[in-house]
């Protein structure tokens, strides 16, 4: 899902570029209604970008809040790190999320991190 915003967000800002481009190279006084016309549009498009951010911010937060809900969390060792795949089969349902990724950035995390329903 936060994919398809993302694809939306760059489809509407590589449009919202071409427009400021087109506009840059439109003289004002003989083509002032197609101006008018750009600078609308311009504004409907800004306008649905802060729309779709807030959506994918907003799902971003739902998924940071799931996890922050789970009973178990601990930072994964240097020696786990080395063998991630033996401690995703020892451990059932454990979600690794990275400092690195959108989602560490939200929830503020210093180091890889585990969540898990049961104790690891």
């Amino acid at each position: 899902m936060k994919e398809i915003e993302k694809t939306q967000i760059k489809l509407l800002s590589d449009r919202l570029d071409l427009i400021r481009h087109k506009m840059a190279n439109i003289s004002l006084t003989e083509e002032a209604e197609k101006y008018a016309e750009f600078e609308k549009e311009k504004a409907a498009l800004e306008t649905e970008i802060v729309h779709l951010k807030e959506v994918r911010n907003k799902k971003l937060s739902k998924e940071a809040q799931k996890l922050v809900g789970m009973p178990f969390k601990r930072i994964i060792t240097k020696k786990e790190q080395a063998d991630i795949g033996k401690l995703k089969k020892a451990v059932r349902g454990l979600i690794i999320v990275h400092p690195m990724t959108a989602l560490g950035r939200e929830m503020g995390l210093d180091g890889m991190t585990g969540f898990s329903k049961t104790d690891f």
